[in-house]
């Protein structure tokens, strides 16, 4: 099969589409022939060797994608050949065949077509979890929600589905255009972090009462001012570094306001609590997108011999959404 080998670590032009032997499926997987794959950022710390996979799982970058089952395990029960899915992985996905966990199949949504289904896993599974969760956000209707940079992947998604279950949204982005599509896609309150101290908008838009979940990709560099912007009781939920690994934090401010600081990740968790979260996401969110509520947002679909093209964008952070890669 064709897919996308980093020969070294490092840019965009290390990503090289070769022949590669075809996966075998384990006794509770599947194979997926793969109708596309989306780009994560990610999938660019594993391109420059600073994050590899977890132990076990496929060396070829890629955390989701669409496409048609065409084997199954021993055990698996529930799916067949023929059958089409998206799904959430820890590696792979830029391949034309990857296997996959029974548990973290999904099934594609009514209206949503296959190839646009591969933007789906990653970002509902990782919103669903992390700002609704039990053991992070808790996000309740009516209460006040932050994501930061609303127009990536993440984002777009985020504003959408809290916005949908009755939440006060505010996002940050860099740019009017991104800032318009935000407010299109529900937020209440977008702030331009070019022109506007995020924190100075959110005490002023709240009479100083602050946001109760945080969903943060920055890391570091927004730690204190994140903090400074948590309601009484709000929870943080640290899901990127892109600000940087390390920052200091003021346990006084934390303390008197009741406040949580939770570091989330996806990849990393054991094959069953992943299982978990795909049932949970499903069961929440796919009504969501079947009533029309809430949408893939997709900057464009490229091809898998695109796979340096797609980085290159995705790292200029100049898409709004997704970014594909047709992989049949």
């Amino acid at each position: 099969m064709r897919a996308v080998v980093v020969s070294e670590p490092g840019g965009p032009e290390v990503l090289e589409v070769r022949e590669v032997a075809d996966p075998t499926p384990a006794a509770d997987e599947v194979i997926i022939d793969v109708a596309a794959t989306a780009v994560n950022r990610a999938d660019l710390l594993q391109r420059q060797g600073n994050y590899p996979p977890p132990k076990g799982a496929s060396s070829i970058i890629g955390m989701e994608c669409s496409g048609t089952v065409s084997a199954v395990g021993e055990t698996v029960a529930g799916w067949a050949v023929g059958d089409q899915a998206c799904a959430l992985l820890a590696g792979g996905g830029y391949a034309e065949k990857v296997a996959v966990p029974v548990g973290q199949l999904m099934a594609i949504p009514s209206g949503v077509s296959l190839v646009d289904a591969a933007a789906l896993p990653e970002v509902t599974c990782t919103v669903w979890s992390m700002v609704f969760g039990p053991e992070a956000g808790r996000l309740q209707p009516g209460e006040r929600f932050l994501v930061h940079g609303g127009s990536s992947g993440i984002g777009t998604m985020a504003i959408q589905i809290a916005h949908g279950r009755g939440a006060q949204v505010f996002t940050t982005a860099g740019t009017p255009r991104k800032i318009a599509f935000c407010r299109e896609l529900g937020a209440d309150v977008a702030i331009n972090y070019r022109d506007d101290e995020f924190e100075d908008v959110i005490r002023a838009e709240t009479g100083g009462g602050g946001i109760d979940v945080i969903l943060d990709n920055m890391g570091a560099s927004y730690l204190s001012r994140n903090l400074e912007s948590l309601a009484v009781g709000g929870r943080l939920i640290v899901l990127g570094l892109q600000g940087g690994v390390k920052g200091e934090l003021n346990l006084g401010t934390l303390l008197a306001k009741r406040g949580t600081v939770h570091a989330a990740g996806l990849r990393g968790r054991p094959a069953q609590m992943k299982a978990a979260i795909v049932a949970e996401t499903q069961n929440a969110v796919w009504p969501m997108i079947e009533s029309g509520a809430v949408r893939p947002i997709i900057d464009r679909v490229l091809t898998l011999d695109d796979a340096p093209e797609a980085h290159r964008l995705v790292d200029s952070s100049e898409h709004i959404g997704k970014v594909l890669m047709r992989v049949r």
